[in-house]
């Protein structure tokens, strides 16, 4: 018998995603897709703590995703 549920639903409930890019004022800022978190550090070691802050805040006791997925986005110019 299906639950009715995708496999992006199961994922959705086991991981939760961040776009990060790298801040016009230095350092790094990350946005969760699908919630409203937001969070910014300096370099990505101190990103990865802030982000895992932000989730725990963000979802208290309620239990929330199990991992963090960190998708960076990085611009380069390259000169002709």
């Amino acid at each position: 018998m299906s639950s009715g549920r995708t496999l992006g639903d199961n994922m959705a409930d086991t991981e939760i995603i961040f776009a990060v890019n790298e801040s016009p004022e230095g350092g790094y800022e990350a946005r969760a897709l699908g919630h409203s978190i937001f969070t910014q550090a300096d370099t990505l070691e101190e990103l990865k703590a802030m982000a895992q802050d932000a989730v725990r805040c963000h979802f208290g006791d309620e239990g929330g995703p199990r991992v963090i997925r960190l998708h960076i986005v990085r611009d380069e110019v390259i000169p002709v």
